[in-house]
């Protein structure tokens, strides 16, 4: 296809774009919500692949930090698939990805997506997570579990060693790649992010027996199906997973949050784990891929 070329996104791209977005899925796309953020994001780049100057694939790379770039948002217009642009965005992300000093980049796929799967496999991306999506409403709960042990509390700065002593010897933390989720976005668990999280009072405790015996990194956000308390990694044996996440669903209501949603690892003891805290998942999955850029 000589008349295809790769390019920042333009404001003036907007309606073409949403034009093939719009079938993405029964009740659309995300595209049009994210398209002004993405367009004038100072930590990435917006690309569309044009043919004959008509946009007909798009894709963003943001840099999460210094080293780790994100690639998301891959769309291409159904009539012009099997022409290799997703290919192709994906080198030039990745190119630009290593411009800016990157040494590794991570998407997400759903695990039925077999087409995406075999590109980025192909693309040297390798598995390093998975995660099914679980979704609670609101409920009252004792500020003691039914169990009668301690409630899971904010955990502090005294905290933060003990935590990282924890997230070492834990058999969750690697098979789930190490990755704390946040609006379909994954960010390596580093002591960073978890000082920086402590301070947002974002991260939970529970103690059993004198001892830490499981953990929660969980923050508000808001989202199209209202406001949230997203948990983004969890860790503990299956009955303190499960007493956390029920006790989460009983803070919800005083923080202002109208429901309660979470990346669970694809773990059969941690999915049980959200089943018996009465949480519902639609059965789908999602992948982590990750590639080295060094």
């Amino acid at each position: 296809m000589p008349e295809t070329e790769i390019r920042p996104a333009r404001a003036e791209d907007r309606e073409a774009v949403l034009a093939f977005c719009r079938q993405t899925w029964q009740w659309g796309d995300y595209i049009e919500y994210v398209w002004d953020e993405w367009l004038h994001d100072p930590q990435g780049l917006l690309f569309v692949a044009t043919f004959n100057g008509q946009p007909i694939a798009v894709s963003h790379l943001e840099m999460l930090n210094q080293t780790d770039a994100w690639l998301e948002g891959m769309r291409v217009d159904p009539a012009y698939r099997q022409h290799g642009l997703a290919k192709a965005l994906d080198g030039a992300m990745l190119a630009e990805a290593m411009k800016r000093g990157a040494t590794n980049a991570r998407l997400i796929t759903e695990s039925a997506n077999t087409v995406a799967i075999s590109l980025v496999e192909r693309g040297f991306f390798r598995k390093i997570g998975a995660f099914a999506q679980f979704r609670a409403a609101p409920e009252t709960v004792p500020a003691k579990s039914q169990y009668g042990l301690d409630a899971p509390q904010l955990a502090t700065e005294v905290d933060l060693n003990e935590i990282i002593d924890y997230l070492n010897t834990s058999n969750i933390f690697p098979a789930s790649g190490g990755l704390y989720y946040h609006r379909f976005t994954a960010y390596a668990v580093t002591s960073d992010l978890l000082e920086t999280k402590m301070q947002a009072q974002q991260i939970y405790i529970l103690r059993r027996w004198n001892r830490l015996d499981g953990l929660v990194i969980a923050e508000p956000q808001q989202g199209m199906s209202g406001s949230q308390l997203s948990i983004g990694y969890i860790d503990g044996t299956t009955e303190s997973i499960s007493l956390i996440a029920y006790a989460l669903r009983g803070q919800i209501t005083s923080m202002g949050l109208e429901s309660i949603t979470a990346y669970v690892p694809d773990l059969m003891m941690v999915r049980d784990a959200f089943v018996g805290a009465e949480y519902e998942w639609d059965g789908k999955l999602f992948y982590t891929y990750e590639r080295s850029l060094t």
